[in-house]
């Protein structure tokens, strides 16, 4: 571990630029989802308890380095007051004038937020005297933007090489948790790879044949797969001009000792909807008219006796069409059991990624893994083996 936490800094007195995620869904003016404000909770409250004073770095949307009256970050100002339990005062700015006057006026036990760093082009651009600008504001970086760690910004790169850095509580959380999956983790290491396309997750796919023992594929994935086998698919969504990468990532694996479980009995409807008309088949009788949307008990028996014999598991997409019900059935009972298997303390288990986390939340599984991340293209890219410039940032 080559990062600093909150604990390795003298916080006392300082000024501590923060740089969260805060980028939350938002209607009619009120935010509709609150899930990453209140997960900096525990890193604010931290750097008030150490005698810090916390000024939060954040964007919020597209706004494409101008600004945008919509996209201002007054508008989630009121939910950050609701779940810090503390004032929270705005700048207008997050350089300049009114930005060090707002960090001058901050008294100690409350909070500032800085507006929207995306309104100045600077910022995407990673540009190091926008970052100088920032940094200018503070005596502390933590970052605690796990999500927006895969962008080299000023907010989450440059500028950890102009201040004494540290990692918040939840990037903490986030880094602790991905070495246990995959850095160093308890073997055997089984992961679970769903979704629509192959094609989105090659990267993925190759790094995890080199450290997984057992690599589960389900979803839209499985059929390119099935079909790479010669096995009718009937009209199922695939990728069938994968078919080659298919078979060579089998053959990759096979070499590496990473086995591969693919789908042994499927569901089967002739309409995509909810409650539609469909049946259970084995793996190689899809009748030419209809489409696999989901996983069969077969299958979900065998994904569960290899995840009895796992230490550790690393999930990224659901087995089928989870958002339209019956079709959510080997997601959702896949789901529970490693849920079950990681309060049992038999397991280690990290989830990521959109539909992931919909998917476990669906199921009521969620709160049991030892950590779901909910951070989309910064989990991927992690998980696909790259580095992330705001994590390497924070090592130097």
């Amino acid at each position: 571990m080559g990062w600093k936490t909150l604990d390795d800094l003298d916080l006392n007195g300082k000024t501590v630029l923060t740089r969260v995620d805060i980028n939350v869904p938002m209607a009619d003016g009120a935010v509709t989802d609150a899930t990453r404000i209140e997960r900096i909770v525990p890193t604010v409250k931290t750097i008030i308890a150490q005698g810090g004073k916390p000024v939060l770095l954040a964007h919020f949307g597209r706004p494409k380095g101008k600004p945008v009256p919509d996209m201002s970050l007054r508008h989630v100002q009121p939910a950050l007051e609701d779940h810090l339990g503390v004032p929270v005062t705005f700048a207008e700015d997050c350089v300049g004038v009114a930005a060090q006057a707002a960090v001058d006026a901050l008294s100690p036990g409350t909070v500032l937020l800085l507006e929207n760093t995306r309104f100045h082009a600077e910022e995407e651009a990673n540009d190091a005297n926008f970052a100088a600008q920032i940094a200018e504001l503070g005596d502390i970086y933590c970052n605690d933007a796990f999500s927006a760690a895969h962008r080299a910004h000023a907010s989450t790169e440059a500028i950890a090489h102009k201040l004494p850095s540290c990692a918040g509580r939840l990037m903490q959380a986030e880094l602790e948790a991905l070495d246990a999956a995959l850095g160093n983790p308890e073997r055997p290491v089984l992961a679970v790879v769903g979704g629509a396309k192959v094609s989105t997750k090659l990267e993925l796919l190759h790094n995890l044949i080199d450290k997984v023992d057992t690599l589960v594929i389900g979803g839209g994935m499985a059929n390119t797969f099935l079909f790479a086998n010669g096995i009718e698919i009937g009209t199922s969504l695939a990728e069938k001009d994968m078919a080659t990468t298919a078979k060579n990532i089998v053959e990759k694996a096979a070499a590496k000792g990473c086995e591969i479980i693919l789908p042994k009995d499927i569901v089967v409807a002739r309409e995509f909807k909810a409650g539609a008309a469909n049946e259970t088949l084995p793996v190689d009788q899809c009748p030419t008219d209809a489409m696999i949307l989901d996983a069969g008990p077969e299958t979900v028996a065998l994904v569960e006796n290899k995840l009895a014999g796992s230490k550790t598991v690393v999930w990224n997409g659901p087995f089928g069409a989870f958002e339209i019900p019956p079709f959510d059935a080997a997601t959702k009972a896949a789901a529970q059991t490693v849920a079950k298997l990681t309060q049992d303390g038999k397991l280690t288990s990290v989830a990521g990624g959109g539909d992931t986390v919909a998917a476990l939340n669906a199921a009521g599984a969620a709160d049991h893994f030892t950590y779901v991340s909910t951070a989309g293209g910064a989990f991927l890219e992690w998980m696909e083996g790259k580095t992330l410039p705001g994590v390497a940032a924070l090592s130097q």
